[in-house]
């Protein structure tokens, strides 16, 4: 399905969707209850700031997991996990397609010690900001050019040193689903520097949860970790391979989506 139709078809499945109030409803009640969740657990967080790094990690996953219970219970919205056990124990790169806020928090109870690579304005976020600087999550400065791909590099090392998950979006930011994908040269940079393995993760969380959008679509959300790709391949090698397994997986786990927003979950 090229990317147009797939857009197309998505579009016209959406506005079938946003004629049934209670998907309004149903959406307005989870965002409500997911802010409130997350104020919550920002202040019950506030003792691991003098506590070790483990402890701010414990309270993101149970922040996540709760708001998957949530999603589940008010929206209809469930996950369908494939090739998990692929995930290397230890240090390793994870780059993941983005195309919605739930990969930002779900990813995080699927592994051990998950370190996400982010905007350094999230730092600037009061409470947030300062959970995710004790979390030990990498801050990269945009406008710092080369210098930030090395800044990146070189703190990315430091966390795989306490073998640790880095979590890249490889194309920077949300894309919505079928999108032509625009993948950044910041994985490869890190892929080479680091000597670490990198596990591609495609996924479908952009028709449920719609970058921009209020709404909560009931269905699905598939995420399918690939085989990981061993170190020693060259850039555009690796680039290449990077980017067809995402997008290739992605295209799939899109099409048998758009069938349940047409045809009901």
């Amino acid at each position: 399905m090229s990317n147009a139709s797939s857009a197309n078809s998505t579009w016209v499945a959406r506005e079938t969707l946003r004629r049934d109030s209670s998907v309004l409803i149903r959406s307005i009640v989870f965002n409500v209850l997911f802010y409130l969740n997350l104020v919550v657990q920002i202040v019950a967080a506030l003792p691991t700031l003098v506590m070790p790094r483990r402890a701010i990690l414990a309270v993101a996953k149970f922040w996540a997991r709760s708001n998957l219970w949530l999603l589940r219970v008010i929206c209809g919205i469930s996950v369908e996990l494939r090739g998990v056990e692929k995930i290397p124990r230890g240090a390793v790169i994870i780059a993941c397609k983005h195309q919605s806020v739930w990969e930002t928090f779900a990813l995080v109870p699927l592994l051990d010690d998950p370190c996400y690579i982010m905007k350094r304005e999230l730092m600037w976020i009061p409470f947030f900001g300062w959970y995710t600087w004790k979390a030990g999550m990498i801050a990269v400065d945009r406008s710092k050019g080369s210098q930030a791909l090395s800044d990146m590099n070189d703190a990315a090392r430091r966390e795989l040193a306490r073998n640790r998950q880095i979590i890249i979006f490889p194309e920077g930011t949300r894309r919505a689903p079928g999108a032509e994908p625009r993948y950044k040269y910041g994985v490869v940079h890190l892929y080479l520097e680091t000597g670490v393995s990198c596990v591609p993760v495609a996924l479908n969380s952009g028709l449920f949860w719609p970058r921009r959008s209020l709404l909560r679509y009931p269905g699905t959300i598939r995420v399918e970790v690939l085989d990981p790709i061993p170190p020693g391949l060259s850039k555009v090698a690796f680039f290449e391979l990077l980017q067809q397994e995402i997008e290739s997986a992605t295209a799939n786990l899109l099409g048998k989506g758009e069938c349940e927003l047409t045809n009901g979950p």
